[in-house]
């Protein structure tokens, strides 16, 4: 049995408790004072997010508002094949530029950034047609890939096959589809091959025949692998000899 506890020590261990939870607090005082304006500042900065998102929020709806409206104004212009005016706009609408620059934080404004890179294209506006495809947020859509193919256009009229192949292949595997992707590999072969990259033109036309037997595009593919393959065995030669 074991023995009792004297009322001294029980009376000791009780006295060791409260003078421990006394020091805890008297720590968390010391700790509450030294970060006390940090704590308030942060605080106060959380609080104010929070109150700062409804208003927010509210501001991009009437910016997405007024930029649909303005979009909806122009875009008779454009489509009509005035791509010059549709970029400038007229006494009555706002241009495609100024929409796709003032409103770019939004669905509306960004459309507008992709009407803008294709009218500065159609007028042979190459250098402004690829800042505006650039910077052009591209959804996984016909939209996003057409984008990427026009920069592979550009890159390729000024000569530079690499990246136009690059930017094909972006527009091939960007929105899968069977009309669209075959189209944009055998241009990236294409490109490729123009650059001599003989094993990635290889791959994307190996690609059009593997995966989309049924396409357009199968038989011309089969043409220019077998022509690449013919390159790349006559280079081989050439080094080996």
């Amino acid at each position: 049995m074991s023995a009792l506890q004297t009322p001294e020590k029980s009376s000791r261990r009780k006295e060791l408790r409260e003078n421990k939870i006394v020091e805890l607090y008297a720590r968390a005082l010391l700790l509450w004072d030294e970060h006390r304006s940090a704590v308030l500042t942060g605080f106060g900065v959380l609080v104010a997010a929070i109150l700062a998102i409804p208003g927010y929020m509210y501001y991009q709806q009437q910016q997405q508002e007024e930029a649909n409206q303005l979009l909806g104004q122009i875009l008779p212009v454009y489509e009509q094949g005035n791509y010059q005016q549709a970029l400038d706009g007229t006494g009555d609408a706002r241009g495609l530029k100024e929409i796709a620059d003032d409103f770019g934080g939004t669905s509306a404004g960004n459309l507008a950034t992709y009407y803008a890179a294709h009218a500065y294209y159609q007028t042979d506006q190459y250098d402004r047609a690829l800042t505006y495809f650039q910077r052009y947020d591209k959804e996984k859509d016909f939209f996003g890939a057409s984008a990427y193919a026009a920069q592979a256009a550009i890159h390729e009229s000024r000569g530079d096959f690499d990246r136009a192949g690059e930017r094909y292949e972006q527009a091939a595997s960007h929105f899968e589809s069977d009309l669209t992707t075959p189209r944009y590999l055998l241009r990236a072969g294409q490109a490729y091959e123009q650059a001599g990259a003989f094993d990635a033109a290889a791959q994307a036309y190996r690609q059009i025949t593997e995966e989309y037997p049924d396409a357009q595009q199968v038989q011309d593919a089969e043409v220019y692998l077998a022509r690449v393959q013919a390159k790349q065995q006559a280079t081989q030669r050439s080094s080996a000899s």
